[in-house]
């Protein structure tokens, strides 16, 4: 499985968003050494995605950046770029993506995106650049940390996280000042980017934690925003971590209501709540043998013992993948019965993958800098998450150098901005209140939200043809979302074969 500033009502409302003069595309032209040039930026041809997976043709380039904007003469760093050049006439704002975390690389997330956006490249630009501290730009990768996010049993204790998070800041401090890695730093960097291929507006997406960046760059150069898609919504209230153990609790109940009211899975499954408590008790009590299971993702035979860091990290994590949450009431009831090979598969399998992605560094030079506020609250002490997430956070952030925030950055976006905000009606992240409580402050915008459906919900179902009509006429309310609720979750297994019809 993330930056920001600010600006005032008054230029919001003046900046149209989707009026005012005509912009001229700048020209993509070949140069004379046969390099595209967008704008003032050299590209050369690339791709993008995993090795063994369909590539997605591409231009890269690198951009450099002061690593601080306020020291311009001091060290750079070097940002990666990459644009894919729309199909056919070529609109002069281009879209813009923002990938979540914070610390995930847009570069590495965008072929997932790809084929939904077929639409909108019709006619725009794709620009993508990593945020700095990740991915190909100035990534600040902290491996000590990233161990800990494998899916396995480890259960560090607070001490041992300050250990290792001051372990890893006394390697990158070394190359890098880690007070310069944040929301802030990289709205400066997309303007920039802005700037040099010399476009006036942008059409900004935000996925999960993007969607604080999208909100904070709007929120800074509202005349340099055309529209804003924020996709599994952060508000700028928000104090990321704070409510993820309640919401999490929550969302499972949902989860497990459905089984109950599912025939095949209640006769074939039975409660999953009891089943939970079952498991999370005898897992915590400890003591069980080693299991011998096959990693999904390498393919080869571990043994573990099983712990109840392994279904912490199931249960964080399941929101990421739609099938995994049809999966769980079975996966409870194996392991209710003593068969844990499915638990340890699914967990390593679901950490693994968002703990690779995540650059660790980053993440903690963003939320010990925009997110002080974080407290251990004891209502979380008897969630599934606990307090840990709080306790965490607080050790690493003792031992992590921190940024400066600006004054505003709590207040909500606010102004004329065309806004489409989309919700997961299950997501126990982003749950579908936070994209109410965004758009109370937008005239212009509108949230809608997916039935059945969880975290990250742009590719899903007509959503990629209402984003694109939002892109093009830039207004959320004009659309007929009425196709929307054809959508619904998949039924929970009732058993290996999945669902009964």
């Amino acid at each position: 499985m993330p930056k920001f500033l600010l600006l005032s009502a008054l230029a919001l409302a003046l900046a149209g968003c989707g009026g005012g003069a005509t912009q001229t595309a700048p020209t993509l032209r070949t140069d004379a050494e046969g390099d595209l040039r967008y704008g003032q930026l050299r590209f050369k041809p690339c791709s993008l995605g995993e090795e063994g997976t369909a590539a997605i043709e591409a231009q890269c380039a690198t951009l450099k950046a002061p690593e601080n904007h306020d020291a311009p003469k001091g060290r750079t760093i070097d940002l990666a770029v990459a644009l894919i050049p729309a199909k056919n006439a070529t609109q002069p704002d281009p879209l813009v993506i923002l990938a979540g975390g914070p610390g995930q690389a847009i570069l590495d997330a965008y072929p997932g995106l790809h084929d939904a956006l077929e639409d909108v490249r019709r006619s725009r630009n794709i620009l993508l650049m990593d945020a700095r501290g990740t991915g190909g730009s100035h990534l600040l990768e902290c491996d000590e940390l990233g161990e800990l996010m494998d899916g396995s049993a480890t259960e560090p204790d607070a001490a041992q996280m300050r250990g290792l998070a001051e372990r890893c800041r006394g390697r990158l401090s070394k190359t890098s000042d880690l007070r310069y890695y944040t929301t802030t730093d990289h709205i400066r960097d997309l303007d920039l980017l802005r700037r040099t291929v010399g476009v006036d507006k942008l059409n900004l997406v935000g996925i999960s934690y993007g969607t604080r960046v999208a909100q904070q760059f709007a929120k800074r150069y509202p005349a340099h925003t055309r529209t804003v898609t924020l996709d599994s919504i952060a508000p700028n209230t928000l104090v990321l971590g704070q409510e993820h153990a309640r919401n999490l609790d929550a969302a499972l109940k949902q989860q497990f209501a459905r089984c109950a009211a599912d025939p095949a899975c209640k006769r074939n499954i039975g409660d999953p709540v009891a089943m939970l408590a079952t498991v999370r008790a005898t897992l915590q009590a400890g003591g069980i043998a080693p299991v011998r299971y096959r990693d999904p993702t390498s393919g080869e035979w571990r043994e573990e013992a099983p712990a109840f860091g392994h279904l912490s990290a199931l249960l964080r994590f399941y929101a990421y993948r739609p099938e995994s949450a049809s999966m769980l009431p079975l996966v409870l009831h194996d392991a209710s019965k003593g068969r844990y090979e499915p638990l340890l598969s699914q967990a390593r399998s679901l950490a693994g993958d968002l703990g690779d992605s995540m650059a660790l560094g980053m993440h903690l030079s963003v939320s010990c800098t925009e997110d002080p506020e974080i407290r251990i609250d004891p209502a979380d002490k008897d969630t599934i998450l606990g307090t840990s997430m709080a306790e965490f956070l607080q050790a690493q952030c003792a031992a992590w150098p921190k940024g400066a925030r600006p004054a505003d950055f709590r207040t909500p976006l606010s102004g004329n901005v065309p806004v489409l905000a989309i919700s997961g009606e299950f997501d126990p992240v982003t749950p579908p209140r936070y994209g109410d409580e965004v758009v109370k402050t937008l005239p212009n915008g509108r949230h809608l939200v997916l039935p059945g459906q969880g975290h990250s919900v742009l590719t899903t179902g007509c959503m990629p043809k209402l984003f694109a009509q939002f892109v093009e006429k830039a207004d959320a309310k004009a659309l007929d979302a009425g196709c929307l609720k054809r959508l619904k979750a998949s039924p929970p297994f009732a058993g290996y074969y999945g669902w009964e019809p």
